[in-house]
């Protein structure tokens, strides 16, 4: 009886992906308790189908699949599923290289009908499986369920190679297991009931070996690296909450994982080949690869009317399957006859239920019924659940090394590879966790609560940190951002399944904050650096529609397309915070940064994805005014906030200086030197610096979701109102509050001398904005291209004779290739920079200030001619010499506006002289413009400069009047 029920369920997973296989034979088998397969090939096609994954299978097998189901036990023990020794490769699914490689793929060598099939499934998984309503009830319909929910997988040596151009990414996996968990996640056989709707698993990973290497030409790999990851062992917890008994699919799903210890190993040689990844997870992130072939060139039908459909539509980061109006349907993001790129968010969305719910093909074993069609179309009104994905860590390390061949002692042995450790990363209490519910709906936020860099051993020659040099680790570790976990504690596990005090974990259902205005109240900067302490991202993107109130409404909305919804509104917003941080740049962090920089350099990729040519539409569509204004409407935009909090950095002079190697390839030249061997290193104290302090630097950065699109249809409109002028350009503010800057000094005894102020406390602004896609506005010669304001309400610089000559120093040091052991400063110089406190000084010498107040500096470009203007307030500049009783003598040099008429007096240069009022003249204002082109001066009529001086505020002064 039970047989007839469960062997079906069974078989149809195990048919689904593995070729071959006879149903009579497998029956009889898992009839008798214990299935045994050996040399097993996967179908590749249909998992490429099912997974809707980004990549292509060039080969899938498992050696041994057991499966053990106990018949006499089957409420009480779970059914055993172990996989021993699974291998599969993947690549990049390239549709150039499917077409002009042959990879011997199955899955590119699939019959007419496979292909057909293929065409004909949707492209999205399905949300729900059907259910089926000739299931027994009672006793067999609980117990199959039981028999699902409490089902255990085990692999065993799970293999993973992804290969791309001369990359080899492998990833080993010594033990894998998945089981059914209690409310304490200890190993139980559970089942979700009326009272408790909660089912739970865990999924143990042990001993994770991940390897990034290189292949030649011939596709073998000659020197193999040191594994990017080492046995590295990481649990996972799985929380489902079903709304009903009967929900096939759950209403909420969390799966958070955690790991203890992440540590991580980067050569000069893969770090190429990891930022290559890094760069193709970006690339998928927004769908940008497989845009166009070499060759092709886009619809321009795009561009016009359709292209409204890509502003009221959704973003390449998430787009939604939702019916709108035919004007606002763009071909290049809602056409489901072609396999555009599709956004990574979008293919993990469609995914996730897939692997909670009952199968589809469950039903053609259990059976069907005309009401299954009427059950379809109630599918399509249920809800989307809200998932949740987290990953913690709590301490991550990351160790740069540097790699020399070694020969060996004999002629015929082959070459090793031997490495160096040179830099090291360390973190603590990392945490990525991301918030979706719909496609409406996708929030990512990412922290960690305290981070540092530490110089290792010796760099280029330079043995600076080897171990005979007896360093203390305070001067090697010149990175240090945040706290740490034993002060600030387990605060990144706040609301995650592995904090006790998160609701899961005490029977309560959990609430997620799904508004966009209420998600901003409650996650602010404030509340993310109380969480970390270091860095703190908030990523928010969300989609409403224009009759609704928020992505909170969409759960009312059917997720299929059978009701128009009008224009939606997207917003994304990306919000990042960096925690107090001090940052020392001696030589041995300066040439570790620059030597990381040239290996990631050092490559011949190509990129993902290539700039289009800016070319204007031959067939241009002008919009009717009622378009015009429903694009005025909204436009969806990227709005990035930068913000940094109480920055420290120290500029040291350079002990070695050997940047003749590394600066020639960063900015695009070869390196031609040679390395020396090692040298001896010898460090220099008292060493003398810079330092500079920032109390807060924020960065905001605008630009249009579709600014291809918008500018498009915008610079074929033959007036466009300033509104849709504002968002076809790129936006940047800049704002610097309480920079500093002043000389310091490093004891032998490692600390520091008192500052000494060279710049005191002033706050300045930039603003710019750039006008997208340039070339299509050539017919609109007064458009602004570029655009910049800077204002500086006011900056003073002081400094002594001595002070002036030890900044000289430490700017030769770093400028002058060579050793700077010879370009140490004497004794003398030092105290008289650095006096000792409570000691006054013999012979004070003069101090040399220079300030400058209310300067504004404006830059405007078109496509013509150039423009700068700018204005001055008052600039002076004296001297400061000591004085009888104390006070100091002020001599001016330079000072505008003034009032002269006193001139001749002596109180005039004993005093100091301010602008009369806020409401005086500026002492300068200028107005420069200068064609594009300096052919066509004679047609703009040359370079024109206007200046205006005022050196008085008093209009009867003598300079007024000689100037008048």
């Amino acid at each position: 009886m039970l047989e007839s029920y469960v062997t079906p369920i069974l078989m149809s997973y195990v048919n689904r992906y593995i070729k071959n296989l006879k149903p009579s034979d497998l029956q009889l088998s898992l009839w008798g308790g214990d299935v045994v397969l050996s040399k097993l090939e996967l179908k590749l096609d249909v998992l490429e189908q099912e997974l809707k994954l980004p990549f292509t299978f060039l080969s899938g097998h498992i050696h041994e699949l057991r499966i053990h189901v106990p018949w006499t036990k089957l409420g009480s023990e779970p059914v055993v599923i172990t996989i021993n020794t699974m291998e599969c490769i993947l690549k990049l699914k390239d549709g150039i290289q499917d077409e002009h490689e042959s990879c011997g793929s199955n899955s590119s060598n699939r019959s007419p009908a496979e292909n057909t099939r293929s065409s004909l499934k949707p492209r999205r998984v399905q949300q729900t499986a059907p259910t089926d309503p000739d299931l027994p009830p009672g006793y067999v319909q609980s117990l199959i369920r039981r028999v699902v929910n409490n089902v255990n997988i085990v692999i065993n040596n799970l293999i993973l190679k992804y290969v791309e151009d001369d990359i080899v990414l492998s990833v080993n996996i010594t033990s894998a297991e998945c089981y059914t968990v209690d409310e304490l996640w200890d190993r139980a056989f559970m089942d979700i009931s009326a009272t408790d709707l909660v089912l739970r698993k865990v999924i143990n990973f042990s001993d994770c070996t991940v390897c990034l290497d290189k292949r030649n030409a011939s596709g073998k790999i000659e020197f193999y690296q040191d594994p990017l990851l080492y046995k590295c062992s990481f649990r996972t917890r799985l929380h489902f909450t079903y709304d009903n008994l009967n929900s096939k699919m759950p209403s909420i799903i969390k799966i958070h994982t955690l790991v203890e210890s992440l540590k991580l190993s980067l050569t000069d040689q893969q770090l190429p080949m990891f930022i290559r990844l890094m760069q193709l997870g970006i690339a998928l992130y927004y769908g940008e690869i497989g845009d166009f072939k070499d060759g092709e060139t886009e619809d321009p039908a795009c561009h016009s009317k359709d292209a409204l459909g890509s502003f009221a539509g959704t973003e390449d980061e998430a787009r939604i399957d939702m019916q709108y109006p035919a004007q606002y349907k763009g071909q290049e993001f809602y056409s489901q006859d072609c396999e555009e790129p599709q956004g990574w968010v979008s293919w993990a969305w469609s995914f996730v239920p897939a692997i909670v719910s009952y199968d589809a093909g469950e039903e053609d074993y259990l059976g069907s019924d005309p009401a299954s069609t009427m059950h379809q179309q109630k599918v399509q009104t249920l809800k989307d659940p809200i998932v949740s994905v987290g990953f913690y860590c709590t301490k991550a390390t990351v160790t740069f090394k540097l790699t020399e061949m070694q020969a060996e002692s004999s002629y015929y042995s082959p070459q090793k590879v031997k490495s160096k450790e040179v830099l090291c990363w360390e973190q603590e209490g990392t945490t990525i966790e991301a918030l979706m519910m719909g496609e409406p709906f996708f929030d990512c936020q990412i922290g960690f609560v305290g981070c540092r860099a530490i110089c290792l051993k010796g760099i280029m020659g330079v043995r600076d940190f080897e171990e005979h040099m007896n360093r203390s680790e305070a001067e090697a570790c010149f990175f240090i951002c945040g706290e740490n976990l034993s002060t600030k504690g387990l605060t990144y596990l706040t609301n995650s399944l592995f904090d006790y005090r998160s609701p899961e974990n005490n029977g309560t259902r959990a609430e997620f904050i799904l508004d966009a205005a209420h998600h901003k109240e409650t996650y602010t900067e404030i509340a993310g650096m109380q969480r970390f302490g270091a860095f703190y991202m908030d990523y928010l993107y969300t989609v409403e529609h224009s009759r609704g109130k928020g992505p909170g409404n969409q759960q009312d909305f059917p997720s299929g397309k059978n009701e128009d919804l009008g224009i939606v509104q997207e917003k994304s917003t990306k919000s990042l915070v960096i925690g107090p941080l001090d940052l020392r740049l001696d030589s041995s962090a300066v040439h570790r940064i620059l030597k990381m920089t040239v290996c990631a350099l050092e490559h011949e990729y190509e990129p993902y994805s290539r700039l289009k040519p800016e070319s204007k539409d031959e067939k241009e569509t002008v919009l009717n005014p009622e378009e015009v204004a429903s694009l005025e409407e909204y436009i969806p935009t990227r709005h990035t906030s930068v913000t940094l909090l109480k920055c420290t950095c120290t500029i040291f002079m350079a002990e070695f200086n050997l940047l003749d190697r590394l600066l020639p390839v960063i900015m695009g030249g070869k390196n031609s030197s040679n390395f020396m061997n090692a040298t001896n290193f010898q460090s220099l104290r008292p060493l003398p610096s810079i330092q500079i302090l920032v109390d807060k630097i924020n960065l905001e950065h605008s630009v249009p979701m579709y600014a291809e699109q918008l500018v498009h249809v915008v610079s074929g409109l033959p007036q466009p109102s300033d509104s849709l002028l504002h968002y076809c350009y790129v936006h940047c503010y800049l704002k610097v509050f309480g920079f500093q800057a002043g000389l310091t000094s490093l004891t032998h005894s490692g600390s520091y001398c008192l500052p000494v102020p060279i710049i005191p406390s002033f706050s300045t602004a930039l603003y710019g904005k750039f006008l997208k896609l340039p070339a299509l506005w050539t017919k609109r010669s007064q458009t602004v291209v570029t655009e910049g304001i800077f204002e500086l309400p006011n900056l003073t610089i002081q400094a002594t004779r001595a002070q002036t000559l030890l900044l000289q120093a430490i700017y030769q040091s770093w400028a002058h290739i060579g050793n700077s052991s010879s370009s140490t400063v004497n004794e003398a110089l030092m105290n008289e920079v650095f006096q000792t406190t409570g000691v006054k000084a013999k012979n004070p010498l003069p101090t040399l200030e220079g300030s400058i107040q209310n300067a504004e500096l404006k830059y405007c470009s078109t496509s013509l001619v150039r423009c700068a203007s700018g204005t001055v307030g008052s600039i002076k500049i004296c001297a400061k010499a000591p004085g009888d009783n104390g006070k100091e003598k002020l001599i001016p040099l330079l000072q505008g506006p003034s009032d002269t008429r006193d001139l001749h007096s002596t109180k005039w240069l004993n005093e100091s002289r301010k602008p009369e009022s806020l409401l005086a003249p500026d002492l300068m204002a200028f107005t420069t413009q200068v064609p594009q082109h300096m052919d066509d001066c004679h047609l703009s009529g040359g370079c024109v400069t206007q200046a205006r001086k005022q050196m008085s505020s008093s209009p009867c002064c003598p300079a007024q009047a000689d100037s008048q």
